[in-house]
């Protein structure tokens, strides 16, 4: 029970919510979340740290860059489950589409002094 909750206690936050449907589209660093989100680093890397935790994002170095993508489910088949439905959920909802619309202009280049 404890996985479960961990997972459902990582999901009830938006800011990690959006984080996930960002993933979604494509592996991002924490500066590009940072500047999708317009939120701190540290709160960022606090949040990514949680989503992590519960198996539902992974980080992998790649040179300079530490980069995020959605886990694939592995460690957890809640965290599957979730991560299959959100694929559906909330592509809809007008925050969540402004929010993708803009990640093409989000460029690690641009914004990341590695």
């Amino acid at each position: 029970m404890d996985r479960f909750v961990k997972v459902m206690k990582a999901l009830s936050d938006p800011s990690r919510l959006k984080i996930i449907k960002m993933l979604q589209h494509k592996p991002m660093c924490v500066c590009e979340i940072q500047k999708a989100l317009n939120v701190p680093q540290p709160t960022t890397s606090r949040q990514l740290k949680i989503l992590e935790d519960a198996g539902l994002a992974i980080s992998r170095k790649n040179g300079l860059w530490v980069n995020y993508n959605l886990a694939d489910g592995s460690d957890s088949p809640y965290a599957a489950m979730l991560l299959g439905g959100l694929k559906h959920w909330l592509e809809d909802d007008p925050e969540i589409v402004r929010m993708v619309n803009k990640l093409p202009e989000i460029r690690r280049e641009d914004i990341c002094k590695a």
